[in-house]
């Protein structure tokens, strides 16, 4: 809808206080960039980067000004006269991005921008590109399926399900305040507990759950409603280790470890708990090896704070 291949059934699509409803795409001051980048392979890069601007019939010194700007833009200047099959998947990606700004567009469409390109090359052209749309000024909405690259690159990311939105918010918003268990289960990783309200403090709301043993305890002003199902969001970084129950008796639980993911900076244990269900605590490697750290097979107890839980409704 947004490059105009779709018409809206009902509202209106508006950019920079104009509505684009009834534009046609060719007219719409939108440009978009594809996962294959869909360069010309018979076109050498500066080629490719002024087809557009030909295409609007701009003046031949214009034209130029703007590839040899985009090229710089882009640190592509040395590569002008080369044809894309002669190009890294980095530097292709680049000129596929010179060649979306080149016509100065008010709106850039990413369509999964990364994909082709390996992990390494991915996370380096995530900033990279952030970096240069935010010298050019320009909006961008893109499209991802991959939640870390839309937290590295977004300012602000909205979750669809089943063709609306769950949320719109900032990262930092979405992650650690989710609005629904949907929210909180696509963006990283979080453990969830079902349970009902037991009763209401002044500090937070105590919190039965099956899975548990010993009651939550979490600082919310959520409206919960009597006997009705809620869902609890832990997230696995702010799981520690304890030796002690806590003296309000909440926020702890004890399990078997069963698995151990080693990341390098990072361990994940997945414990089960004697009720059955797992739980996932995140631990920094700086404490992996000290003397009595858990392994495969061993009975932990695990705690955290009353301010880490998040509690949903929906």
């Amino acid at each position: 809808m947004l490059a105009g291949f779709e018409q809206p059934t009902s509202g209106q699509i508006v950019l920079d206080g104009h509505d684009l409803s009834h534009v046609a795409p060719y007219q719409r001051p939108i440009n978009m960039m594809f996962q294959s980048y869909a360069l010309f392979p018979h076109m050498t890069v500066e080629q490719n980067i002024a087809f557009g601007l030909k295409q609007d019939k701009l003046a031949k010194g214009e034209i130029a000004s703007r590839v040899e700007e985009m090229l710089s833009l882009v640190h592509m200047q040395e590569f002008a006269k080369r044809k894309p099959h002669q190009l890294s998947g980095g530097q292709r990606q680049r000129v596929a991005l010179a060649r979306s700004l080149a016509k100065r567009p008010k709106l850039l469409l990413l369509d999964e921008p990364m994909g082709a390109l390996d992990k390494k090359l991915r996370d380096r052209m995530q900033l990279e590109v952030v970096d240069i749309l935010e010298r050019v000024g320009a909006t961008c909405v893109m499209v991802t399926h991959d939640q870390e690259e839309a937290m590295t690159m977004a300012g602000r990311i909205a979750i669809m399900n089943r063709g609306k939105f769950v949320q719109i918010g900032e990262p930092e918003e979405i992650y650690e305040h989710p609005t629904s268990r949907y929210s909180a289960e696509f963006i990283g990783s979080v453990n969830v507990f079902d349970g009902l309200l037991r009763e209401r403090q002044e500090d937070g709301l105590v919190i039965d759950s099956p899975g548990l043993k010993h009651p939550l305890k979490v600082d919310s002003d959520v409206s919960v409603v009597d006997n009705v199902p809620v869902h609890v969001a832990l997230r696995p970084e702010k799981v520690m280790l304890c030796e002690e129950i806590p003296a309000d008796g909440c926020n702890v639980a004890d399990g078997e470890v069963v698995h151990i993911a080693y990341l390098g900076d990072l361990s994940i244990y997945h414990v089960r708990l004697h009720s059955g269900q797992m739980l996932s605590a995140q631990l920094q490697n700086e404490h992996r090896y000290r003397k009595g750290m858990p392994t495969w097979g061993d009975q932990v107890r695990l705690c955290w704070d009353s301010d880490s839980c998040v509690v949903l409704t929906v």
